[in-house]
């Protein structure tokens, strides 16, 4: 994820000896607090009954970056280590690409030397990197009163109702305890018959200030979707009112300005909070769209690709039911990374602004 101010990158593989990321931009002189970490990582386990029975424990290790508490600003290093890995599977499928996967065009892509063990470099579990580098950009974002909160919008066909910022922030998965009640069942039921199912992710940036962003390479909605793109499984992303915009007159999707407490601010919020991939003050609104689970136990068609015929394939391995609600903190994540990279290039500028006014 290569920002301008804040970049990271992800190294490691499912089942190597361990996955990390290295975040490079983060400021020196912020406190860093190991246990807040762990509990992000935490929340990425998701709901017990419904996540993979790998039994990880995502315990992280700096290795660089961070000196008696507090970062340095140099390169920060953290790895999780592998330790509850059973590859014996992998190898007897590792010529029939699962369907939904990219078991098949990382083959295609890599000449066939990519790691196919639990999905290698493209298995959702490199998402623990991503958590880590959000950690950072969440205390950067914290000097500036920012806050970013995602919760659980869908699962399959129940939606959780519109919600005040105040009951988004407030929640721990879904503010909508009744919508969510029929989650938990339509998750259930998935499970049950070996299949999986997907859902949509709310996330919601609040205190932001206008002025963030840029057009063109720098716009806040471009380099925010392609952040939310490089999460494993997303297959849509739309702001404010998203696609139901198009549907609208000028009339109705524009959000008028007011004045309020001495701010200017916009009576509604059809943008979500972004005007020409500018900032404008609102919250920042966003919903991601993540597929079911492509690892059912139900029998799929797919191909061998040495034998080059047609086969079904039953799979028995350990694998998620629904990944939305272990989703969060890195949606979460990867709206922070971009923010905060934003921000500190915002406050470059503000600070040269300042320069004639001494």
């Amino acid at each position: 994820m290569m920002g301008k101010m804040l970049r990271f990158s992800l190294f490691g593989e499912s089942h190597g000896k361990a996955l990390g990321v290295l975040v490079e931009g983060v400021p020196p002189g912020i406190k860093v607090d190991i246990g807040k970490m762990k509990a992000e990582l935490e929340r990425r386990r998701g709901i017990e009954r419904f996540s993979t029975k790998r039994k990880e424990k995502d315990e992280p290790v700096i290795l660089s970056g961070v000196f008696n508490g507090f970062t340095t600003g140099s390169p920060i290093a953290v790895i999780i280590e592998n330790r509850d890995v059973d590859s014996s599977y992998y190898e007897k499928i590792k010529n029939t690409p699962r369907p939904g996967h990219g078991d098949y065009t990382a083959g295609i892509r890599y000449f066939g030397f990519n790691d196919y063990r639990g999905g290698g470099f493209f298995s959702g579990r490199l998402t623990a990197g991503m958590v880590i580098a959000g950690y950072f950009a969440k205390e950067i974002l914290s000097k500036a009163g920012i806050g970013v909160k995602a919760y659980i919008k869908s699962i399959g066909n129940v939606k959780a109702k519109d919600l005040s910022v105040e009951e988004i922030f407030s929640s721990k998965l879904c503010p909508d305890e009744e919508a969510f009640q029929k989650m938990l069942e339509e998750m259930e039921r998935a499970r049950n018959e070996g299949d999986s199912v997907g859902g949509v992710v709310e996330v919601i940036a609040i205190n932001v200030p206008p002025g963030i962003g840029g057009p063109y390479d720098e716009d806040l909605e471009g380099e925010l979707a392609k952040a939310f793109f490089a999460i494993p499984a997303v297959k849509g992303v739309e702001f404010g009112l998203g696609f139901r915009i198009a549907e609208l007159r000028g009339s109705e999707a524009n959000d008028s300005f007011v004045i309020k407490d001495g701010k200017i601010m916009t009576k509604t919020n059809n943008c979500g909070g972004i005007l020409g991939g500018i900032s404008n003050g609102m919250p920042i609104v966003a919903r991601i769209a993540f597929k079911p689970v492509p690892s059912i136990y139900k029998p799929q068609r797919t191909v061998d690709v040495v034998r080059m015929e047609e086969i079904e394939i039953k799979l028995t391995g350990r694998f998620d039911s629904c990944i939305v609600p272990k989703a969060l903190p890195v949606v979460e994540a990867m709206m922070a990374f971009v923010l905060a990279d934003h921000l500190l290039r915002w406050l470059g500028w503000k600070g040269f602004m300042s320069l004639g006014k001494r």
